[in-house]
């Protein structure tokens, strides 16, 4: 036979370890200092950049 469990602790629980979940997970995204944002930014614009400055252009896109 299965054991009698209490619904009132399970969905705290439960409610629980989903909470432990979200905290880790806004813990990645947002848990960072300035210094690692703005060099997360600098990197992003340098690759962009780079990608921009080697873009070949036909003659239909130019406008000539």
């Amino acid at each position: 036979m299965s054991d009698v469990i209490n619904l009132r602790r399970e969905r705290k629980r439960r409610k629980s370890v989903e909470d432990a979940k979200d905290a880790e997970t806004n813990r990645r995204l947002f848990g960072r200092t300035k210094e690692q944002k703005m060099a997360d930014s600098l990197e992003k614009q340098r690759l962009k950049t780079l990608l921009d400055g080697k873009k070949i252009f036909s003659l239909k896109d130019d406008g000539s």
